[in-house]
């Protein structure tokens, strides 16, 4: 990885351990106004998982028939967001050490970081995990709704971070552990995109456009 100029890494699952926590969240707020339970393997991989809020909500009620107004998307959106508001005042976040261990070898090797994420709390999760230091900049889901990006598997995200650092798509490196996330970086024209086998398995991630497929991050940092 030290052979490239920059790597985007996404958070949630590869540097936090917050999917869980959000996959939680998501299941809490689904189950409030589906009749079928929401499935927290299936439907978050499938529907949600690496998605800006507002896509996961109308991609999961479509999935079971529901064509949803704004206005819906909207309620079910916030309710979510107000939920891990409140799971991470309350749970705190912890970074993976291999996951801090590589960004901190890329750090020494003169290599570029950023955080490429969905989500709307990206900088607030950096500084409560004390990772914030560790990136030049994010572009999280705040940036996407201001700047009309497009989300995961759009590359938008991870273009736009790319454009910031000043480094061509090729000389960079994604990370993701969403199959959303390795199919935007693949979309991308990355010049290598590292799955990180958390929630998907390692068959899915290939398929879905990974590279290289890891466990850990520490294992690529040892």
């Amino acid at each position: 990885m030290t052979a490239y100029d920059a790597v985007l890494f996404d958070l949630d699952g590869v540097l936090t351990d917050t999917a869980a926590l959000h996959a939680a969240c998501w299941k809490r707020t689904f189950d409030e106004v589906l009749d079928e339970p929401f499935d927290l393997e299936r439907d978050y991989l499938a529907h949600v998982d690496g998605k800006p809020r507002h896509d996961g909500v109308r991609d999961m009620l479509r999935a079971r028939g529901i064509e949803p107004g704004d206005g819906m998307v909207d309620a079910i959106a916030d309710r979510k967001q107000a939920l891990v508001e409140r799971a991470l005042a309350e749970e705190g976040v912890e970074a993976f050490p291999g996951s801090v261990a590589l960004v901190r070898r890329l750090r020494r090797a003169g290599v570029r970081t950023a955080v490429v994420s969905s989500s709307a709390n990206c900088d607030d999760v950096l500084r409560a995990a004390g990772i914030a230091e560790l990136f030049e900049l994010t572009v999280d889901g705040g940036d996407v709704a201001r700047l009309g990006l497009r989300g995961k598997p759009s590359p938008d995200g991870f273009l736009e971070a790319a454009r910031r650092l000043d480094v061509a798509p090729r000389r960079a490196v994604v990370v993701e552990d969403a199959l959303a996330g390795v199919a935007a970086g693949r979309a991308g024209d990355f010049g290598l995109v590292i799955g990180v086998a958390r929630s998907a398995t390692p068959d899915a991630l290939r398929a879905a456009g990974a590279h290289v497929v890891v466990g850990d991050l520490g294992e690529l940092a040892a």
